[in-house]
Formats: C-alpha cells, structure tokens, sequence
C-alpha cells in the first residue's frame, strides 16, 4: 500500500455529468464550508479504505489531518494497520503551502516537490470547500447510516481528473462531512471517513514543513 493511500487523498478525494449545479446541493455545502471558514486550523481523525473489487485488494487504514486552509497548509499523516497503528507513522505528506514533502517511513526517504496549484486533484487543505471551484454537484437525498441522518452529495469534475466522482455524506444536524468516498477510473474505490473533528487547534507553523534532522540518516530526493 506504499504511496497509495497519500496518492489517493492528493487525487485529495470526468465521464459522469449533470445538467446544472443542484440549488439544493449547493445550500447544504455552502453551510458545510461557511462553518469550516470560522476556524483557523483544524484536526481530523480518519478511516481511510481502499476497494477495488476487481482486483480484490480491501485494505484499511487510519490517520490525521492538519489542515490550515487559509494559507494552503496541511499535514496527512498514516498510521501502519495493526493493534498499535495509531503509534506507527507509515507515511506523511506536508505541504507550507509552497513546498511538498512525502515522507516514507519504512525508506527513510522524503520526496520533495513543489505545490502542484494545477487543480488536478484533490488538495487536503480545501477538502472541506472542494465544492466551491470546478465541480457540478447533485443533493441525492437523507441517507440513515448507524441510526443518524446524513445528506449525500454527489460531485463531478468539470474537467479531466483522475476520479471522477466524489460522494459525500454531510452530518445533517453538525453540518460537517461525515465521509467522501472517491471513485477513481481505475476502479478503485478510496473512501474516508472522519473519526474525529477538532476546530481551532492551536498549531505551531514548523507542523507544516519536513525537518531531515529530525529524522536521522532520511534520505532526501528533492524532485523539483
């Protein structure tokens, strides 16, 4: 599962069209990202899946999200599977917003790049008002999930992405993205699922950049 699951979220989150953006939909997500625009930073627990039946490969994961979107930074972190996976980093991803750096763990090894500001994929820091530019969208109804009501939305590229389709499940009384599921054309299937949300975290800035001198002997590939 090396890269993918941070490949999938950088995707973070076009053959599948609707007529026009969906006024219902566009109500409810503008609550989502107008509550979300009240906080500087924000701390997400997920579950992160990966499906693709075809290849019969599931496989599961969780992490951490560190996201100030106002300036473009955020840091992923994932956690290896296994009883003690919340202790194990297995692979980051961190961006200031300028610069990109993928660190692996078990390489000892972090890529460096620029921010790709091309919005090919799906950028951790905006993954809460991704709605907002480049996407049509549908309200397909209140879904019952656990015993709770969630709203489900549908997004889809307005240009050529390597998904192409976002579904996403929106606490109906928090107003907040409970989970997004990404369809990709490859058949797979990355679905995220939000364990845990905490508003205004206070957050040192160094969070968003890649020290090597924390991280003995690492080897550093800088690819820009």
């Amino acid at each position: 599962m090396k890269k993918i699951v941070i490949s999938s979220l950088l995707l973070l989150i076009s053959t599948y069209t609707f007529a026009q953006k969906d006024a219902a939909a566009k109500a409810i997500l503008n609550k989502v990202s107008e509550k979300y625009r009240l906080y500087d930073a924000v701390k997400t627990d997920f579950d992160f899946t990966l499906d693709n039946q075809q290849a019969n490969i599931k496989e599961t994961r969780n992490g951490t999200l560190i996201a100030r979107s106002k300036t473009n930074k955020f840091k992923v972190t994932i956690y290896s599977a296994g009883p003690s996976s919340k202790a194990d980093v297995e692979q980051e991803v961190i961006s200031d917003g300028k610069t990109q750096w993928t660190y692996l763990k078990k390489d000892n090894e972090v890529q460096v790049n620029n921010v790709d500001n091309s919005g090919s994929g799906i950028n951790p820091a905006q993954i809460f008002t991704i709605y907002e530019k480049g996407y049509k969208y549908i309200y397909n109804g209140d879904v019952k999930i656990a015993g709770k009501t969630y709203q489900e939305i549908d997004l889809t590229p307005e240009e050529d992405k390597q998904f192409f389709k976002v579904r996403l499940e929106i606490d109906k009384v928090k107003k907040q993205i409970y989970s997004a599921l990404i369809f990709d054309k490859n058949g797979n299937r990355y679905t995220y699922t939000i364990r845990g949300f905490v508003p205004n975290i206070q957050v040192p800035d160094n969070t968003f950049s890649f020290d090597p001198k924390a991280h003995k002997g690492v080897e550093v590939v800088d690819l820009r």
